[in-house]
Order: structure tokens, then C-alpha cells, then sequence
């Protein structure tokens, strides 16, 4: 272990990677009686390699028990560190990656990202884009917003609605998508759907953002996250989904000044036009069918770019709800809030559409919504149906 600590010396860092080596170090001082007791066998000799492997000694061979209590905040230090280093290198990458590099990287991760999962909420946002958000149900709304809710089946939408970031925290934003969808819609469209987006159209997009903040939520601080949710929905070729925590790292991979999460200007001259101008992004449609899906949403599957642990697709808030136990029908339990009837009608009719729904079945649809309005599970209350109709 001591000579693996010690190989980044003999390494050619950069002056940041050097900062971020030392930053390593300081936890890793407070553990080292634990760390040597670790059986090592691998030693890179470049560091993003080496930071893996270190990451994966301290995850997975690190006798837990053996620590004292107060050497877990130090473990959860130098986790943190060698998270950001290895998002660093990651990032730093794609300064200078061709698309194939990009997209084999991608579907290298596709496991450990839940690759699955996040095209199948992309396909799901582009059916939807066919729509105005003041003709989507709140259950759609929140799936463009990003907010996972419980009312959100795991049979109708099979995918974590927060992918690529969450806005459940941004009561705010959330509460006046809801109340000014129209609105929102009006600043959208300053995006357009196909084509190049100007720094003109998205100067437009951000002036009429703030503006549903100024009239409708005057002295509330205006923030980037979920602008660029918006944005990365409608546009996931041209925009990088924000989160707080993402900020420094993209901004240190893509070298760039760190800027602030109210700082619309920076977001698009700095981090998108950094972006506009790497080899990966710049390419060609490529002709294989699997590199085109992916190459369509290039710039918001970034994010699988960033460092993945072996819980992140477990912890899909899709997984959860899917395999959450069902409570026992006593005393109105195994139903969810009411939903609006516009709601549980277009629920039910998706779910009535599909190729081997029994006749007898969808001669209920009636009875079905009722249910489905009342709270009740559409899959649950089909499943009953299929029961006694066969």
C-alpha cells in the first residue's frame, strides 16, 4: 500500500492533478494503519487508473470494522476526493475525444449508469415533445421537470424520472411549472427542436425564464439546475443537465472558471461553447443505428462520463417503486393520492393500448378510471381484471 500511495510522485500531474493528489492524501494519512493492513496487487502507473483502483480498495477491501468511529468522516473524505479526481480525469477527456472514443466510453458504462433506464426516459421526452406542457398531465410534467413521484407506475413510466439530475428540491420552480406551464412553454420555444441553437435563441430562453420568476415570484433566486433540466429535455444534443454538485467538476474538466449556479451567461459561454467545440460533439451522425441514438442525446449523456459506484442504477428511484412491497388492502392502504380525472383517463388508455389487453378488460376502461382517480394503481386494478376476465 505504501508504494501505491507514494506512485503519483513518479507520475507527469498536471498542476491540478497534483492539488487534487495532495487533497487525497490528507484523509488517507488519518487511515493509514487501516490501509496497510490492505492486500494490494494492482499499481498503475497513470492516475485516473490509479485512482480507480484506490477508490475500489477503499469500497471494497477496507476492513469497515476495524475503523474507529471518528476515522469514517476521514473514509468519507477520501472517498469524495478520489470521486472528484476520477470525474476530473473522466471529464478532462473529452477535451480531446473523437465521437467513437465517446460513445464506446458510454456504452462501456452502460451498466454502472443505468443506460437502459436513462434512454428510456429520453424516448419517453420525445414522444411528449409533440405536445405543449399546458397539454401534459402533471404526471408527464414532472417527468420533463424531473421529480420522481409515487404516482409515477413503474408499469407506465420504466425509468427514474431524475436521471441527469433531480429538481424535487426546487419547490419554487416546481410549484410554477405547475401554475405557469403556458409560460414556460412560451420561453421554450425559443429552443428550437431541430437544428443549431444560437446564443441568441437561448439569450431569449433565459430572458423569459426570469421573467416567470420576476412576475410570479418576485426576490426568489433565479438558479441554473433546473433551467437546464428544461433545456437538456428539450434539446439533449445542445444542453448538460446541471446539478449543484456537478458545476465544479465540469467546469475543472472542461478548464474552464468555475462559475456560480445563478451565472446564465457562464453556463452557455463557457461550459456549452467549451463543449460546442470538442471533436466528440462536433461529428457526424454516425450510421449504426445503436451510435445515433445515443449521438442525438450527446451532450446530456455526459453524465455518464461522471464517476458511477455499483449502487447508483440499484438506488433507480424506478427499481424502488417497482419492487417496493405491496401494503395490505386494509383500511383504504394500497392506494396512492387522487389523481385528476384528465390524469387517470390518459393512464388508463395507455395502459388499455397495449397488443394483448383482453377485450373484456377494455370494455372496463369506465370502471377503471374511476378506480385509477380514487387513488388505486392502474396495474393493480388491470391485474384484477385479467384475473377474473382470464
Amino acid at each position: 500500500m505504501r508504494k501505491l500511495l507514494s506512485l503519483p510522485v513518479k507520475m507527469n500531474l498536471s498542476e491540478t492533478e497534483s492539488q487534487i493528489y495532495q487533497n487525497i492524501l490528507k484523509p488517507a494519512s488519518e487511515l493509514s494503519l487501516n490501509l496497510m493492513a490492505i492486500k494490494v496487487t494492482e499499481r498503475p502507473e497513470q492516475f485516473l487508473p490509479w485512482c480507480q483502483e484506490f477508490m475500489r480498495l477503499c469500497s471494497e477491501e477496507l476492513n469497515l470494522d476495524l475503523l474507529e468511529a471518528e476515522q469514517f468522516p476521514a473514509l468519507k473524505k477520501l472517498q469524495t476526493n478520489l470521486e472528484l479526481a476520477i470525474n476530473y480525469n473522466q471529464i478532462k477527456t473529452l477535451r480531446i475525444a473523437p465521437w467513437p472514443i465517446f460513445a464506446s466510453f458510454i456504452q462501456q458504462q452502460a451498466e454502472l449508469h443505468a443506460l437502459t433506464e436513462r434512454m428510456a426516459l429520453l424516448d419517453y421526452v420525445a414522444q411528449l415533445k409533440e405536445k405543449s406542457l399546458t397539454e401534459l398531465i402533471s404526471e408527464d410534467l414532472f417527468v420533463i421537470a424531473g421529480k420522481h413521484t409515487a404516482k409515477h407506475e413503474p408499469s407506465l413510466y420504466p425509468f427514474d424520472l431524475e436521471w441527469f439530475g433531480s429538481t424535487k428540491s426546487a419547490k419554487t420552480f416546481l410549484s410554477l411549472l405547475s401554475d405557469h406551464d403556458a409560460e414556460f412553454d412560451q420561453a421554450l420555444s425559443h429552443i428550437p427542436l431541430t437544428g443549431d441553437v444560437s446564443a441568441q435563441d437561448y439569450k431569449n430562453f433565459v430572458i423569459a425564464y426570469h421573467a416567470i420568476f420576476a412576475h410570479h415570484a418576485a426576490g426568489e433566486k433565479v438558479t441554473l439546475a433546473p433551467a437546464t433540466r428544461l433545456l437538456a429535455m428539450r434539446r439533449p444534443d445542445q444542453f448538460i443537465a446541471l446539478t449543484n454538485s456537478k458545476i465544479e467538476t465540469l467546469c475543472a474538466g472542461f478548464d474552464v472558471a468555475k462559475f456560480k449556479n445563478t451565472d446564465f451567461d457562464a453556463y452557455w459561454s463557457d461550459l456549452i461553447e467549451s463543449m460546442r467545440s470538442m471533436a466528440w460533439w462536433r461529428s457526424n451522425e454516425p450510421e449504426d443505428a445503436e451510435e445515433l441514438k445515443l449521438w442525438k442525446n450527446r451532450a446530456i449523456l455526459v453524465d455518464c462520463c461522471l464517476y458511477a459506484d455499483k449502487q447508483l442504477a440499484a438506488n433507480s428511484n424506478y427499481i424502488r417503486l417497482r419492487d417496493k412491497p405491496k401494503r395490505a388492502s386494509s383500511a383504504g392502504s394500497g392506494t396512492t393520492a387522487r389523481r385528476s380525472k384528465a390524469s387517470a383517463q390518459e393512464l388508463v388508455d395507455r395502459a388499455l393500448a397495449s397488443d394483448d389487453m383482453p377485450d373484456a378488460v377494455k370494455a372496463q376502461r369506465d370502471s377503471i378510471i374511476r378506480q385509477v382517480e380514487g387513488g388505486k394503481r392502474v396495474e393493480d386494478v388491470i391485474s384484477l381484471l385479467r384475473t377474473i376476465f382470464g
